[in-house]
């Protein structure tokens, strides 16, 4: 499988912020998922599980061995793949993934996708670091590779990912099977597209440092800056633009430094301006994550997400594992079992409609407010109103001003899915 150039569109956006960065005693996380201008990205709901010991498990392209148990797990993932752009699991770890093209060339067979790794780290790990491992280990055993797009010409590259729990952060950068990780215990972090970590490495592979010795990309001598070592000579044009919306998120993060909340989260990743908000040619955002994690385990994790394009002019859900939590059909796609075009070979010849309710019903609001003016600003009005009403149940719900049943907190995002889905309609 041939790999396409990085100068192919592709673009995302991860923070997070750990005390002092952070408003409130809570790690905040956020993500923007880049993607083609068409393509739907579902919320999914997989509760833990026990599997058979020996058991195999299907990923997008491959199979793995799976694991006795895995955790309860909430994801936003392109619907025609098995893994995420974005999600968190039932104790509190994030990680969202980017795209990054180094001086490793990108692999031509098909293995496990970045957001494969992304899913099955977030099944099988209670921690940040933990998750870190799970990634590193199946990165080893299996490689990372095949194509990330619905699209019958390939497009593959390398990955990048920040991982988030209740007291830390990791970056962790990859190319090819080697990596490198920088832990965050304080301040606020963001990676968009490029890789970022310098000489402040914390773990590495053990073979990264010889192997770029042997390549003679480093002479050995001097401090080892792993960005610099292992980035492309020549930076193709969309990876400069990367450069740019990163050194933007940079410092709209220090704006905000030890002010910064969800919602401040949220508007960053409404930000046009900078280009965090995509919206250019055959790209745009297509869903957006924020997550509240509080220092205090007693305290729920809460996860907003808007399951739909745009997050200017989407509503972030409040989500919270509990009691009852189930899928919330409105933002579930249709299948197409062993027809699927990801499914059936060779691959994505054809294009099956995966557009969920809420999608559908968006793409109209969005219509409206693009075509009716009254119209477009009532709908708008009405997207706000629903958010704040969700942030400020939430906000309650962390200042003890608001105590739901356990239940109540495991319909909370099916409750505002309907709601929103019933504004649209």
């Amino acid at each position: 499988m041939a790999s396409s150039s990085p100068d192919s569109p592709c673009s995302c956006d991860c923070f997070v912020s750990v005390p002092p960065a952070s408003a409130i005693p809570a790690v905040i996380f956020a993500k923007n998922s880049d993607r083609p201008r068409d393509e739907v990205q579902e919320v999914v709901f997989v509760p833990a599980g026990s599997h058979t010991p020996g058991s195999r498990l299907q990923c997008t392209y491959i199979e793995v061995e799976q694991v006795s148990k895995t955790h309860a797990v909430i994801l936003s993932r392109p619907s025609w793949l098995w893994g995420a752009e974005m999600g968190a699991n039932e104790h509190g770890v994030c990680i969202g993934n980017e795209a990054v093209w180094t001086k490793e060339p990108v692999g031509e067979g098909e293995a496990l996708l970045g957001m494969d790794l992304l899913r099955l780290a977030l099944e099988r790990s209670s921690s940040a670091q933990e998750a870190l491992h799970v990634i590193t280990g199946l990165l080893e055993r299996y490689g990372q590779g095949g194509s990330c797009l619905e699209d019958p010409a390939p497009f593959s590259y390398h990955n990048t990912f920040l991982l988030a729990d209740r007291t830390e952060a990791w970056v962790l950068e990859t190319a090819g099977r080697l990596w490198a990780a920088q832990r965050i215990q304080e301040g606020a972090r963001n990676i968009s597209n490029q890789l970022s970590i310098g000489t402040d490495i914390s773990v590495q592979h053990p073979e990264l440092r010889s192997h770029a010795q042997a390549k003679g990309w480093w002479d050995g001598q001097g401090a080892f800056d792993f960005a610099q070592v292992f980035s492309l000579t020549q930076q193709p044009v969309r990876m400069e633009a990367a450069k740019a919306r990163f050194r933007a998120g940079q410092e709209l993060l220090q704006q905000w430094q030890g002010g910064i909340t969800a919602e401040v989260m949220m508007g960053i990743l409404r930000d046009k301006e900078s280009g965090i908000c995509m919206d250019s040619g055959g790209f745009r955002t297509t869903a957006s994550m924020v997550s509240v994690l509080p220092q205090d385990p007693t305290q729920p994790c809460v996860h907003f997400l808007t399951a739909t394009p745009d997050p200017s002019r989407s509503v972030f859900k409040p989500f919270i594992f509990g009691v009852g939590v189930a899928q919330a059909p409105q933002v579930l796609s249709p299948t197409f079992g062993a027809q699927d075009p990801v499914r059936t070979l060779p691959r994505f010849q054809t294009r099956v409609d995966r557009r969920h309710t809420l999608y559908r019903g968006h793409q109209a609001a969005l219509g409206l407010m693009e075509s009716d003016q009254d119209r477009g600003q009532q709908l708008q009005q009405k997207q706000q109103d629903l958010e704040q009403e969700g942030l400020k149940a939430t906000q309650g719900l962390l200042a003890s001003e608001w105590a739901p049943s356990l239940q109540e907190l495991g319909s909370l995002f099916q409750a505002f899915v309907k709601r929103e889905s019933q504004a649209y309609a």
